[in-house]
């Protein structure tokens, strides 16, 4: 296992450690550059590599089980809850304090109860679940690991949050269903998704098969340097102290309960238990950061929560291992 996580967090530390060198070199326009690069065009070239190349591989045993899809969506919706009744409380909280002149509960901006909740809901259940799973649960569950994976990322980043973003990026007169369902509607990574799913059986050139490949791994590089330079843009530790909540919600709090459900309610074998448990419980995802950049939301925030959620990572791995393993 630790041969597995050196593996999954090198690229993440090298490229985010680079962000933090580079940020003072770059024009403060870069990150926004970067994000809008990145939703536009970065990863729906990856979703259109990946969705064209899912059933080959080490995968190539997925089934149609539809457990996975029904455990992924019921976990989106408790992260959704649970996070809305934390803002909830911290509302009160804070108008509580504020009607006796204290300040040590500050209320949330709009804009960051977006990113208090695109980073407990959302989790990078691809490039760090998928790099881990393998080594901890057996093939079935593996199966279960990767359609979760799959089903977290169309539905997840590129459903709930486009809406989560649209919906915090605007003002309550500005809201309605229907704009926040155009905003879907024109996600470019949910059609670069349906065109490579699509296009399946479709012989591509040489040339254009391998860079569409390559794409994954310069995508995945470019998404960890705007967190890189996104915490170097940090001012002070007030994001930093802030994250924690999100943090573990995302990998404690959140996963606790899928694992309580599917050990105890479901009755599943137990390194399936521990694969659901897993991919519920990844940091924070690097998607929240893009759509963050892209709908002007709290950045810092986000970007603070990846980082806090990834070391909360590397100490909770073992409790899930040994409850749920």
């Amino acid at each position: 296992m630790t041969d597995t996580l050196f593996q999954a967090y090198t690229p993440l530390i090298i490229w985010i450690g680079l962000g933090l060198l580079v940020c003072r070199l770059l024009p403060k326009s870069f990150s926004k550059i970067l994000g809008r690069g990145l939703y536009w065009v970065g990863v729906p070239l990856e979703l259109i590599a990946l969705s064209r190349h899912g059933n080959s591989g080490q995968y190539q045993a997925i089934n149609t089980s539809v457990l996975a899809p029904v455990i992924t969506v019921g976990t989106l919706i408790i992260g959704l809850l649970v996070t809305l009744s934390v803002i909830w409380i911290w509302k009160l909280l804070a108008n509580q304090q504020k009607s006796e002149h204290d300040s040590k509960i500050q209320p949330l901006s709009r804009v960051s109860e977006g990113s208090f909740l695109l980073a407990a809901v959302l989790g990078n259940t691809g490039f760090v679940g998928l790099a881990i799973a393998p080594s901890l649960v057996d093939a079935n569950a593996l199966n279960l690991a990767v359609i979760f994976s799959i089903t977290h990322n169309v539905i997840g980043p590129f459903g709930l949050g486009v809406w989560i973003a649209s919906y915090y990026s605007h003002t309550q007169q500005q809201n309605n269903f229907l704009t926040q369902l155009r905003d879907i509607l024109i996600v470019p990574p949910l059609w670069a998704f349906i065109f490579g799913y699509f296009t399946r059986s479709l012989k591509l050139p040489d040339a254009v098969e391998i860079g569409l490949q390559q794409s994954i791994g310069i995508v995945i590089a470019c998404a960890f340097l705007l967190i890189g330079i996104r915490l170097a843009q940090l001012q002070g530790w007030k994001s930093l102290k802030l994250a924690l909540i999100p943090a573990t919600l995302r990998v404690i709090i959140i996963p606790l309960l899928v694992g309580i459900f599917t050990k105890f309610v479901l009755k599943l074998p137990a390194s399936s238990s521990l694969a659901m448990v897993l991919m519920s419980g990844m940091p924070s995802a690097f998607l929240g950061l893009i759509l963050a950049e892209e709908y002007n939301l709290d950045r810092d925030l986000i970007a603070s929560s990846i980082l806090v959620s990834t070391i909360l990572l590397l100490f909770v791995l073992p409790l899930w291992i040994f409850l749920f393993g």
